[in-house]
């Protein structure tokens, strides 16, 4: 009787340490997941087409200060002063290391 039971945990706990492992932090992945939300207005991958500001291949350090300025109110916005509100700094420099590292649009 007490065999089932004592099955049934160990395997929980094999398929439980598989799919953390499964999981494992990609800074990458993340990267693009977060700056997936911005191709609505910058365009796929940061290369806006009109009159929206292109994000790829901006340097990191300019696109922090400028996310910056969003976050503490010093750049007047329509909404990116909230969208930047939403991120930690941490997600920010990804974001801005991943749209750095994309082509510009030519």
């Amino acid at each position: 009787m007490q065999l089932l039971p004592t099955l049934g945990l160990a395997l929980a706990l094999a398929l439980s340490h598989g799919l953390a492992h499964a999981q494992g932090f990609d800074p990458q992945l993340q990267a693009r997941s977060l700056a997936a939300t911005c191709a609505n207005c910058h365009g796929t991958h940061g290369q806006a087409r009109g009159d929206m500001k292109p994000l790829a291949g901006m340097p990191a350090e300019k696109m922090l200060a400028a996310l910056a300025d969003f976050k503490s109110g010093a750049q007047p916005a329509t909404v990116m002063h909230q969208i930047a509100k939403g991120y930690t700094e941490e997600q920010l420099k990804l974001v801005a290391a991943y749209f750095a590292a994309q082509p510009a649009r030519r």
